[in-house]
């Protein structure tokens, strides 16, 4: 299975809603709500965020070193 990438198109602030929609086969807008909805919610979300923007490699490094 492809490790999840941060894609080039379509990313709306770091591009880690757009990275799970792929994983997950789903819409990205689907994801951005969800996200957007869980915010209400008390949580480490915003770390969480943050946190996957680090991890995740962009797509334009994962071709570059494959």
């Amino acid at each position: 299975m492809n490790r999840p990438a941060r894609p080039t198109e379509g990313r709306v602030i770091g591009g880690v809603c757009a990275a799970l929609a792929r994983r997950f086969h789903t819409s990205p807008t689907t994801v951005r709500v969800v996200f957007l909805l869980s915010c209400l919610l008390p949580g480490p979300q915003f770390v969480l965020y943050i946190a996957l923007w680090i991890l995740l490699p962009s797509e334009q490094k994962t071709r570059t070193a494959w």
